[in-house]
């Protein structure tokens, strides 16, 4: 059974009543066709309303439907011959972050993402996408196997943020996701990052200092969740639509701001809705970034990666 946010409410009653008179159609007992096409049209208005009409916390929201596509579907999809790669030959294999050797439309390519998990067990297995410092260290690994061997890393983002716990933090938190960041800023190869979900904090920069970041239309990326902001600025949780309204993390307020490059269009109602369809036109959407990355020369990739943070800063600043 599909998961129904809060204000889809309204959608969720017309498409129920709209079922029941299929199946009455379908008995062929009575002709209703024209009664199932009224309530259609009427059901098809009241999505389309509804999603070009989306305040920041009902994004939030959509961002966060565990129905989404996760990285491993976008794997699945998207790249063909994948071989996984675990661990950080330091301390554990963290499943928060997946990755590994495969090809992109033919082309070899690193691959990785956050994954949350689709059903209760998983999500325990893969600590609801949110990695302890072993997986920013896979992270960094696979992305220096992918200077190694000059292949060009494909990111997804979709974690709440880094995991919040004391053994997390003795084990170099902070360092793991810096090392990863510095990774990043480092390496020759062009690195495109597309957030698929929902993109907290650090946990999420770590993956996304990349040359191209594209974001699906329903996507956030924050510095902190709408909770944990309201929280701190007014001392409650109950005001976590206006900290999602304050803290601009729609996709469209990105773009505006240059903090991503490109908002990739969700079908109506949301990804949940079309997996199949979200993912062939992320895949679209990534191969039309690579494609002028891999033209360019080592030094030029790494220097256009740098350029484009330092110019992000100096523009929100101003």
């Amino acid at each position: 059974m599909a998961i129904t946010l809060d204000f889809e409410k309204p959608i969720a009653e017309l498409e129920s009543k709209l079922a029941e008179l299929r199946h009455l159609s379908s008995t062929g007992e009575i002709n209703i066709g024209s009664e199932v096409k009224r309530l259609q049209d009427k059901t098809e208005k009241l999505l389309q309303k509804t999603y070009q009409n989306l305040t920041p916390w009902q994004k939030v929201q959509v961002a966060r439907h565990p129905e989404r596509p996760h990285t491993s579907d976008y794997i699945a999809h998207l790249i063909t011959e994948f071989t996984p790669l675990a661990g950080d030959r330091n301390f554990a294999e963290d499943e928060a972050i997946i990755g590994g050797l495969g090809r992109f439309h033919d082309h070899p390519v690193i691959v990785m993402g956050h994954e949350k998990g689709k059903d209760t067990e998983l999500r325990i297995k893969h600590n609801f996408g949110m990695p302890r410092p072993e997986g920013y260290r896979k992270a960094a690994r696979l992305m220096q196997l992918a200077e190694r061997f000059k292949l060009p890393v494909l990111t997804f983002v979709d974690t709440a943020g880094a995991h919040p716990a004391i053994e997390a933090e003795e084990r170099g938190q902070s360092e793991a996701i810096a090392r990863c960041l510095e990774v990043s800023a480092a390496i020759h190869v062009p690195i495109v990052t597309t957030i698929i979900g929902e993109g907290g904090s650090g946990g999420a920069v770590a993956l996304a200092f990349a040359n191209t970041i594209l974001m699906l239309e329903h996507a956030i990326y924050s510095v902190i969740s709408p909770e944990g902001c309201a929280s701190i600025l007014w001392r409650t949780r109950d005001k976590k639509e206006e900290a999602a309204a304050a803290q601009k993390l729609t996709a469209q307020d990105l773009k505006q701001l240059g903090v991503i490059d490109t908002i990739i269009s969700e079908p109506l109602g949301g990804a949940q809705r079309s997996a199949l369809t979200t993912i062939q036109t992320v895949g679209n959407a990534i191969e039309k970034a690579i494609k002028p990355l891999l033209s360019l020369d080592r030094k030029t990739i790494r220097e256009h990666r740098r350029s484009k943070f330092l110019a992000m800063g100096r523009l929100i600043a101003a």
